[in-house]
């Protein structure tokens, strides 16, 4: 017997995020976080559209979209002169932009999320040590009042920093390096007059065309910006410690570690963020720089907070070892340009809650749990490699990695994170025919949202997101003429049948049907659910073939096309997830 089915250590947005997704898919975990309290900085702040996706599917979107701010663009000067603006436009059936949250604010509304499914955070609960058994993992944590607890869980999970006691627990290596620049951050309010929603880049550049001085203003709200400067007498920046970065989470910390860290309880100017810092910049230093690089007067006021730093990189050798997992930065830390980060983080461990809530329930395979670092070690490796080349790259370009340019627009979805896909997985069906991007998402790649489905019992239109908000796979059969009624719906229904079967009925089916089917032609029996393309968005997004069927995961990824669709390739495919 255990104590839990899974330990999660570390309650920043990715111990977070676990945590709620694993209480959702109906999983019994607990959280620690050897912290008393939340921290309250702003720390990482940047959202982009494809975590906005993620909080859509776990039900956490409308309170995000209730204290996030848009992030429209970037103002960028060089020299002191206007540089063409870069504009963060995505096309308009992405549903949503850019953003900007204050990292406390993250934490508290993913805190407020988890409560509904009964779970609190346990504070300070620090992880001392973890030893690994053939049918469980014994943890050791430490109470506030002195007491010893001996936990054991089914599974831990390590969403516990750079410093990661769960990592080295599991003995994987986290091998990278540190860039030279030493930087300070700080979050104020500016009493200048540019655009509301944009964000502000200026540089300087030396006789070599390098930059030799910079301020990245981020809007965070009404007047409030997350700014970022080079710290002056960068050269006297001092060696890294290996195990340090730009880190998000909290959690345990090895005693190995000497140094003021990221997860450190601090006074407004004394946070560090990685190896070589010292204090973080006053008032004074910060208008210093402003006056030095502000494209107009402005005057910085009510210091929340500030931080001087110097940025790692760094990755994991494996995402799992057993019964032991990381994410988050306890298993990649990069240069916190774009947002990229946190974002990663938390979609690791949305990939990773429901696969372990289908081996944990019994439902799937152990095997099942070694797709998780197959999925995301590559997603990780490539963003920690673009954000590492924009950082040296900028020191030759003052405008940053998304100005113009013929890559511009891809480099945007990047940055969106639109693109990541598995198409390699062993969760991913074989295609039978070559699919172009106009023929609609391929297998491992993204489901998009599209709007316009009208189902029987709804006088309004719904988005195929509002299908998908469920901790189950989803199975889209499409039909046209010929599958509307009688044996081509007999033979979709058998298709929906079989696949409900081979997921134990961890699967929602729904037949959408196309625009042009009269209103009046229905599948056969009640089941599955009905909806029609009213407006033709489906067919425009996916593209599908009389008669297809579309398998989408938990996380919002396509399993598989299959047409024609027959029951028997539909739960086959299904059993290389579900026993």
């Amino acid at each position: 017997m255990t104590d839990t089915d899974v330990l999660v250590v570390g309650a920043g947005p990715v111990g977070l995020t676990l945590a709620a997704e694993l209480r959702r898919h109906g999983v019994d975990c607990r959280i620690v976080d050897r912290l008393p309290d939340p921290q309250p900085h702003a720390k990482a702040i940047g959202i982009v559209p494809r975590t906005l996706e993620v909080w859509d599917t776990m039900g956490l979107v409308d309170r995000v979209l209730d204290e996030a701010v848009p992030h429209l663009g970037q103002i960028v000067y060089v020299d002191g002169k206007a540089r063409p603006q870069v504009e963060l436009t995505l096309p308009p059936e992405v549903a949503y932009p850019f953003a900007t949250l204050p990292q406390c604010t993250t934490e508290r509304l993913l805190t407020e999320h988890l409560a509904r499914f009964g779970t609190e955070v346990e504070r300070p609960v620090e992880l001392q040590a973890v030893e690994v058994r053939p049918d469980a993992v014994q943890a050791v944590l430490a109470h506030p009042d002195g007491r010893t607890e001996r936990l054991s869980a089914r599974y831990v999970v390590g969403c516990d920093g750079a410093h990661s006691l769960v990592r080295k627990a599991a003995g994987l290596t986290f091998d990278g390096d540190a860039l030279p620049e030493l930087y300070m951050i700080g979050d104020v309010e500016l009493d200048w007059e540019l655009p509301a929603g944009y964000s502000m880049r200026s540089v300087n550049l030396d006789e070599n065309g390098e930059m030799d001085d910079m301020l990245v203003c981020i809007p965070m709200g009404a007047r409030r910006y997350w700014l970022s400067m080079l710290r002056p007498n960068n050269s006297q920046a001092t060696p890294a410690d290996p195990d340090t970065g730009t880190g998000t989470d909290t959690g345990a910390r090895t005693t190995t570690t000497a140094a003021t860290t990221e997860n450190s309880p601090t006074t407004s100017d004394d946070t560090t963020l990685g190896s070589g810092s010292g204090k973080g910049p006053d008032l004074g230093q910060i208008q210093a720089v402003l006056d030095r690089l502000a494209p107009e007067v402005t005057t910085a006021s009510s210091l929340r907070w500030s931080s001087a730093f110097r940025t790692s990189h760094r990755l994991v050798d494996r995402y799992r070892n057993g019964r032991l997992f990381v994410a988050g930065d306890a298993a990649h830390i990069n240069p916190p340009i774009g947002g990229q980060g946190l974002n990663t983080g938390v979609q690791d461990a949305h990939n990773l809650a429901w696969k372990l809530a289908l081996v944990v329930r019994g439902l799937a395979e152990e095997e099942l749990l070694d797709t998780y670092h197959a999925e995301r070690h590559p997603v990780a490796q490539e963003m920690v490699n673009r954000t590492v080349q924009h950082a040296r790259n900028v020191r030759q370009v003052g405008s940053g990695p998304l100005n113009g340019g013929a890559q511009a627009e891809r480099m945007l979805w990047r940055q969106a994170q639109l693109l990541v896909s598995y198409p390699d997985s062993p969760l991913t069906a074989a295609q039978t025919e070559n699919r172009t991007a106009e023929a609609g998402p391929a297998a491992g790649h993204r489901a998009p949202d599209c709007r316009g489905l009208i189902s029987d019992l709804a006088a309004y239109p719904r988005r195929l997101f509002d299908l998908l908000r469920t901790p189950r796979h989803v199975l889209l059969l499409f039909a046209g003429p010929e599958h509307a009624s009688g044996q081509g719906a007999e033979r979709l229904e058998a298709c929906a049948s079989a696949a409900q079967r081979a997921a134990h009925g961890q699967l929602d089916a729904y037949f959408i049907t196309a625009a042009d089917v009269p209103q009046d032609a229905r599948p056969v029996g009640l089941r599955p659910s009905r909806v029609r393309d009213a407006d033709g968005e489906f067919r425009a997004a996916y593209s599908p073939q009389d008669g297809e069927a579309i398998l989408i995961r938990p996380d919002g990824y396509v399993s598989g096309r299959f047409h024609p669709a027959t029951p028997e390739r539909v739960a086959e495919h299904l059993r290389h997830t579900f026993v």
